[in-house]
């Protein structure tokens, strides 16, 4: 049996050790994710993005909401035109505003600041869900709007071609 106890030590040491190494492991140990969009029924990009946060391995909730109630149902969880897009989703007690990437939603959960949540204003072309064939990025900012209404930057993408 001490043999036995001492493969099984080994294994899951070798387990730890992978998983760490990993680069899936920050989303690996963050475990499956439920979201909650809310979209308009002809917005294709919004359901590009719930697929990419379904191949992360996550679970998604969505409704679709006509754009007026889509604004007010924004604007009751804190953002504010300035800081919009077009899909609004909700995962752990927080807002995730547009196209984020999942390590952004993976870091703000671990760090768990206090905050409405991220957004990625408008809809930069590129972004998950926005993406325009080869690998062409606008440059981007992801920011964690605050609870009184400004932001500080969370995480910059640079331009690619």
């Amino acid at each position: 049996k001490p043999e036995n106890e001492n493969q099984m030590n080994r294994f899951a040491l070798a387990l730890a050790a992978l998983v760490a190494l990993s680069p899936v492991a920050p989303a690996a140990l963050a475990g499956q994710l439920s979201f909650d969009v809310k979209k308009t029924a002809s917005c294709g990009c919004c359901q590009h993005w719930i697929d990419y946060i379904k191949a992360a391995g996550h679970t998604v909730e969505t409704s679709n909401m006509d754009m007026g109630s889509l604004t007010q149902h924004k604007m009751k969880n804190g953002i504010t035109p300035q800081y919009a897009s077009c899909h609004t989703a909700t995962v752990e007690g927080y807002v995730v505003e547009g196209h984020v990437p999942v390590e952004d939603i993976v870091r703000l959960l671990a760090e768990k600041p206090d905050a409405v949540g991220l957004s990625a204003p408008g809809m930069p072309a590129g972004s998950p869900g926005m993406e325009m064939g080869g690998t062409y990025r606008e440059a981007y900012d992801v920011v964690l709007v605050l609870k009184d209404g400004t932001s500080k930057v969370w995480s910059s993408y640079e331009a690619r071609q």
